[in-house]
């Protein structure tokens, strides 16, 4: 099968009628889209799980449940590709380009439409959507921390802040994690072994999935098989045959990739 005949399974999530019917007749005319479903808000999740779309062209103002909230309730692996369709404002429309996210804003034009249409289709075909997800994880990640910081934090005794949590669904559990006491994260496969100081856990969820829900000034992906807790690192060494090597404090020795070196170097303030 050619790439041009894979279908693409898209799902609408828009609460105005209008707006759905807009988009329910561009995609018509591409017979590369199979529109699997469409929907508002609150039953988003349970479409989307059902469906399995590969393309999600998805709403951010509606009531009930926004798209923020609709993605947040998903399974990291489970987001697919998506193109945000918006009536947001200049500033919140910033923090997409920060993160090179797609967006239409409303209303829209069929010929603005179909570019973003286009170009999600290019990065579906090429099986390229990593980046896309991960960046799309970072945007959720810093909308909570967002979140998080305007409301009154949680304490502990004697008052101290409690550290803000992030769940991982793995299967039928899911597990809530505490970012101090990860030493450091390998992949395996479609899935991730989390290290602790005392035990480890096999997740679900791939490296790029977790490294888009972790405080990028606390972890750093040194390889594309590891990630670590900058603050675990005890010393680099320069190997003779010409990589580098990072030893925690627990003892674990992981390899630094050469190209990741100088940006590993500023992050933990050799630069």
């Amino acid at each position: 099968m050619s790439d041009e005949a894979v279908q693409i399974r898209t799902v609408i999530v828009d609460d105005e009628p209008l707006a759905r019917a807009a988009l329910r007749r561009l995609l018509a005319s591409d017979p590369a889209i199979d529109l699997v479903g469409e929907t508002s808000g609150a039953s988003a999740p349970d479409v989307i799980r059902d469906t399995r779309p590969d393309l999600l062209l998805l709403d951010i103002h509606m009531p009930g449940m926004n798209g923020f909230d609709v993605l947040q309730a998903l399974e990291p692996g489970a987001i697919p590709l998506v193109v945000f369709v918006t009536a947001y404002d200049e500033h919140a429309l910033h923090a997409f380009e920060l993160r090179a996210l797609d967006y239409v804003v409303k209303p829209f034009s069929d010929r603005r439409l179909l570019e973003a249409l286009g170009r999600a289709k290019e990065m579906i075909r090429r099986r390229d959507t990593e980046a896309a997800q991960r960046r799309l994880l970072q945007l959720l990640r810093a909308r909570l921390l967002q979140a998080e910081s305007s409301e009154p934090r949680a304490t502990i005794r004697g008052g101290e802040p409690r550290e803000p949590r992030f769940a991982v669904r793995d299967g039928s559990r899911i597990l809530m994690l505490q970012p101090s006491e990860i030493v450091w994260i390998e992949a395996a496969g479609s899935y991730s072994r989390i290290h602790f100081e005392s035990r480890a856990e096999l997740v679900r969820a791939t490296l790029g999935t977790l490294e888009g829900q972790l405080d990028p000034d606390r972890f750093f992906r040194i390889h594309r098989s590891a990630i670590v807790a900058l603050d675990r690192v005890q010393e680099v060494r320069h190997e003779s045959h010409g990589d580098y090597m990072v030893q925690l404090r627990d003892g674990t020795e992981l390899r630094l990739t050469r190209s990741r070196k100088e940006e590993f170097e500023l992050r933990v303030g050799l630069g």
